[in-house]
């Protein structure tokens, strides 16, 4: 099997998993399971802000979130130390599965070490394609839930998120959530949160 067969095959299997994701969010105008809708975009913002990425960056991307829902928020203490230990126990879940998928499809230890380590966002701020992958994640997250966010919290709260998700972008990757087509509150939203 070529490269790209396995590639595919592996992408395909990725998908097949987050589908089984009973959660649904409304994407450009599609009712999706949320996990599958999230991968499918992070593989297109991949691929707008790399001209070639990497097998490992394409997988990690499909992959960030795989099954995520089977580990629930609410199985964690409240506050900041519960959502990072869920944070955590996340990221082992992401890697361990995706680990299978890859191992099924023939893949080298070399490749699945590469891509659990981009799932695990590993030297962040220091890994340029690590760098590309919390871009892509970022850019899901302003398109697919600052609206809904945004009904949620006061806007105190809502900019302190907002400017934490914008730390850990690129100036490129910042540039790109300016363009995308918020609604008029979430654009200015948006705007403030760069500016301060």
């Amino acid at each position: 099997m070529g490269d790209s067969e396995r590639l595919r095959r592996a992408l395909v299997a990725i998908d097949a998993a987050n589908a089984d994701d009973p959660n649904r969010l409304r994407v450009r105008g599609e009712q999706r399971p949320k996990e599958l809708a999230h991968a499918e975009l992070a593989s297109e913002w991949v691929a707008t802000l790399v001209p070639d990425p990497g097998d490992a960056l394409l997988l990690a991307a499909r992959a960030h979130h795989i099954r995520r829902w089977t580990i629930p928020r609410s199985e964690y203490p409240a506050g900041r130390r519960g959502y990072l230990r869920w944070r955590r126990a996340l990221h082992v879940l992401h890697a361990r599965e995706v680990a299978k998928i890859l191992a099924a499809e023939g893949y080298d230890d070399a490749t699945i070490g590469r891509v659990q380590d981009l799932v695990q966002k590993k030297d962040l701020g220091r890994d340029p394609e690590v760098q590309v992958f919390e871009d892509a994640l970022c850019l899901v997250f302003v398109e697919t839930q600052l609206h809904e966010l945004a009904a949620q919290l006061d806007e105190t709260k809502l900019l302190d998120v907002l400017r934490k998700t914008l730390r850990k972008m690129s100036p490129a990757a910042i540039r790109r959530a300016e363009q995308l087509p918020l609604d008029a509150s979430d654009r200015a939203l948006l705007r403030r949160a760069v500016g301060g």
